[in-house]
């Protein structure tokens, strides 16, 4: 990130202060975008996201950008969790008992359009750690306890779309993302898994409407420039998480290189059984990137794939359920993280 050392907030030293308890389940809260909403944005702004979304093992439409599941849900399933239920869902059904999802579609780390960025998911995280505590002794709300928050894993996984914008946004996320241990820490947090971006230049949505020719593209075929902005994002990112472990060492920090484990599936998309890397499976124009503005996913006239699972990007943006779950595979895998510590290991404490 370059510059003076950012300074850490007081309330960080809280970390420190917080007794070390064993885990009674794995609990999980999620702060994020599209890539990790399972259904936030629908619900909170009353939209209707149909098919052919959710087409996959759902088989409906769930609110979640994607033909099924997302990574999030298949590291769900393999720590035996219950799927996360966006905050943000009221009705009947909705379930904390593992924890609670704050990620929204369009999220960014500042306020956006999307009226939910980073600063209001944690704000929500506090609201609902407040009526926790004023609910349990009736026997209701989600019922977990103080040494369940003290113990969750924090989730951060934001940022797509403030590379997405015009980059200039390096400083201002790490301004962001410091604050985030420290608020939470008022609750005993100690366990913070921090994710960064993914090569955006790879998505068909950004190669059908910036790129001019073929001299801006990479190896891979992706824009360089804009995967070079996600690489110095991603820089900086770790460069905090390397100073929040210096600082804290009671604190565990764990920074997931989701760059690098896409970037895989699209450099050897064949070993993987995908073919089309870089194509839309759901979306209009066919060859090479199938994505046209105003003519996506879930759009009339607009169809998918007949198979899903020979894609990595659903819609333009998104992944397919197939890619999320070696996303999520990878992920567990402990083999892309620093340090390499297993998401499994923190739900056991």
């Amino acid at each position: 990130m370059g510059g003076n050392p950012l300074r850490l907030p007081a309330l960080l030293i809280l970390l420190l202060c917080s007794p070390a308890v064993a885990h009674s389940k794995c609990v999980l809260f999620n702060f994020g975008d599209s890539n990790s909403d399972t259904g936030g944005l629908m619900a909170g702004l009353g939209l209707y996201l149909g098919p052919p979304s959710g087409r996959q093992f759902f088989h409906r439409p769930t609110g979640r950008f994607c033909d099924g599941r997302l990574y999030i849900d298949f590291v769900c399933e393999r720590l035996k969790m219950s799927y996360l239920t966006p905050y943000l869902e009221s009705s009947p059904g909705s379930n904390f008992t593992h924890g609670v999802n704050f990620a929204v579609a369009g999220a960014a780390t500042e306020s956006t359009a999307i009226p939910f960025p980073l600063s209001t998911q944690v704000l929500q995280f506090l609201h609902f750690k407040n009526r926790t505590r004023e609910l349990r002794p009736q026997g209701s709300g989600s019922l977990l306890s103080e040494k369940e928050f003290q113990n969750a894993v924090y989730s951060i996984d934001i940022g797509q779309n403030d590379v997405s914008t015009p980059f200039s946004a390096n400083l201002s996320y790490a301004e962001v993302v410091v604050k985030i241990p420290s608020i939470l820490s008022r609750n005993g947090g100690r366990q913070f898994w921090i994710y960064n971006t993914g090569p955006l230049g790879c998505l068909p949505q950004k190669l059908a409407l910036l790129k001019k020719d073929d001299s801006e593209l990479d190896p891979l075929g992706c824009l360089a420039d804009l995967n070079s902005a996600a690489k110095a994002f991603n820089a900086g990112l770790s460069e905090l998480c390397d100073l929040l472990r210096s600082e804290f060492k009671n604190a565990t920090i764990v920074y997931t290189d989701v760059y690098a484990i896409k970037q895989d599936l699209i450099a050897n998309h064949t070993k993987y059984g995908f073919e089309n890397p870089l194509m839309a499976c759901c979306g209009y124009g066919g060859p090479p990137y199938n994505y046209k503005f105003r003519m996506t996913c879930g759009e009339p006239m607009v169809t998918a794939c007949a198979e899903g699972s020979r894609y990595i990007s659903w819609d333009g943006v998104h992944n397919t359920e197939a890619a999320n779950s070696i996303i999520a595979s990878k992920i567990l895998s402990a083999k892309y993280s620093r340090p390499q510590i297993k998401l499994k290991g923190l739900c056991k404490g």
